[in-house]
């Protein structure tokens, strides 16, 4: 018998299926295209790091802080980066700080104290200034060259104490600017009082050390604006992008958060905190949406701002086009984020430097931004990025002409994965063992007169 042949497809038949050819087309591409360039910048990356070869003659170091992971944010990672880096280049680092009540890992060369929480601060501790001064005899037979110090609370006053009981020299990273933050946080003080109060603070404590590390120029200016004499250095906290390849890719995620392979995604990674200015870009969605209806606002982390921001996006009208994913763990998740990404948002008022802007363009995702404070070192116009004002038109602008040029996008991608290879975290740390030398070749020098 003949074959009954099937009657032609209808239009209302063909749509979906031309629409899931092409997206599955674009979702190919997508992760054909980000695989060659993290082939690229694996290679890059790997390059640049040979070329810092170990020092001969290696140092003891102790760091002390009050927050590190499972706390994430920009100080937990640049003490994990540096940390891993120097070791690597042959010195040995011991770190203390808060001990977390959960989700804490054990590490090695980590030694975790009894914390308590900060007040009004469900995610912050701070150590117990005793227990950490009760380790001196502990650590008085471990001959540390140095003491480095990373936060502004407990720890600093107990790493000075340390310091002068252990005779050695002090070096502290002055991470955060502290009069951009105090406002938000205690708002029942008059904001110029909180200003004057953070800038005295902060130069009584960097006077206290023997050398200071800002992480930018902008920061290091900020420092000798107060009033700070210390010897300040530039070292910003360099990046690993070993701890980027994974596997889970562009699809992986989408699929994952159910997201349509036709949708734009731009993508806020940091936490949900008001100095963060991340309303301006939930108030900027709003024009990107007219040209680029599926386009989405993924923003990443958590924090005190998670709430307004969750009301700012259903008082803009765009609470449908903003998905709040909160922590994304570092060893995949993250970094799925990033590759699935078309285009990187940020416009931060207050980073020492935004090492996620650097993250993104390691991983081939292009960057619009503002440029302010640490910013304005990590940021260069056409390297990987579009600089823009702040303000929603400029802004705006940018992103779509993104989104609209993918040959544009493309160029960017390719020129972020050689820009972010300059700032690999071994040549960072070997500024760093730089300065630890200088500043204990100092220290005796001194002692022996």
């Amino acid at each position: 018998m003949p074959q009954r042949r099937r009657p032609p497809l209808s239009d209302q038949e063909v749509a979906p299926l031309v629409k899931l050819a092409n997206g599955n087309a674009l979702t190919l591409q997508r992760e054909a295209d980000r695989e060659a360039r993290m082939t690229s910048a694996l290679a890059l990356f790997h390059s640049t790091a040979s070329t810092h070869e170990i020092q001969p003659q290696s140092m003891k170091i102790l760091m002390v802080s009050d927050v590190y992971f499972p706390r994430v944010n920009g100080v937990s990672t640049s003490i994990a980066g540096f940390r891993g880096a120097l070791e690597r280049m042959g010195h040995s680092v011991t770190l203390i700080c808060p001990g977390y009540p959960v989700g804490q890992v054990d590490e090695p060369g980590v030694i975790r104290i009894r914390s308590r929480q900060v007040p009004g601060d469900p995610e912050d501790r701070m150590v117990y200034y005793r227990d950490l001064l009760a380790l001196a005899p502990k650590l008085a037979d471990e001959a540390f060259d140095l003491i480095h110090i990373h936060t502004p609370f407990t720890a600093h006053y107990a790493g000075i104490a340390l310091g002068r009981r252990l005779g050695l020299p002090l070096v502290a990273t002055y991470h955060t600017l502290f009069e951009e933050y105090l406002h938000h946080y205690i708002r029942w003080l008059p904001q110029r009082w909180l200003r004057l109060a953070a800038r005295r603070l902060s130069v009584h404590q960097c006077q206290q050390v023997d050398a200071l590390v800002a992480p930018s120029r902008a920061m290091q200016e900020t420092l000798t604006r107060y009033g700070v004499t210390t010897h300040t250095q530039v070292i910003p906290t360099g990046l690993g992008l070993d701890t980027f390849c994974h596997p889970q890719g562009d699809s992986d995620f989408r699929a994952y958060y159910h997201l349509p392979q036709e949708a734009r995604l731009l993508l806020y990674v940091g936490r949900a905190a008001f100095e963060k200015n991340i309303d301006f870009l939930i108030d900027m969605l709003p024009k990107v949406l007219t040209e680029h209806p599926t386009t989405r606002l993924i923003i990443t982390g958590e924090g005190p701002a998670h709430d307004s921001l969750v009301r700012r996006a259903q008082d803009v009208g765009v609470a449908d086009a903003v998905l709040f994913l909160g922590y994304l763990d570092r060893s995949g998740p993250l970094q799925a984020a990033y590759r699935a990404a078309d285009v990187f948002v940020f416009a931060s008022r207050t980073e020492t430097q935004g090492l996620v802007l650097l993250e993104a363009m390691a991983l081939g995702t292009p960057v619009v931004s503002t440029a302010m404070m640490g910013t304005l070192d990590v940021l260069k116009e056409g390297e990987g990025c579009l600089i823009a004002e702040e303000n929603l038109d400029d802004f705006s602008a940018k992103v779509k002409r993104l989104l609209s040029d993918d040959a544009l996008r493309r160029q960017l991608a390719e020129r972020a994965l050689t820009y972010a290879a300059s700032w690999h975290e071994d040549a960072k740390s070997a500024e760093l063992v730089a300065l630890y030398r200088q500043l204990t070749a100092d220290y005796q020098a001194k002692a022996s007169k």
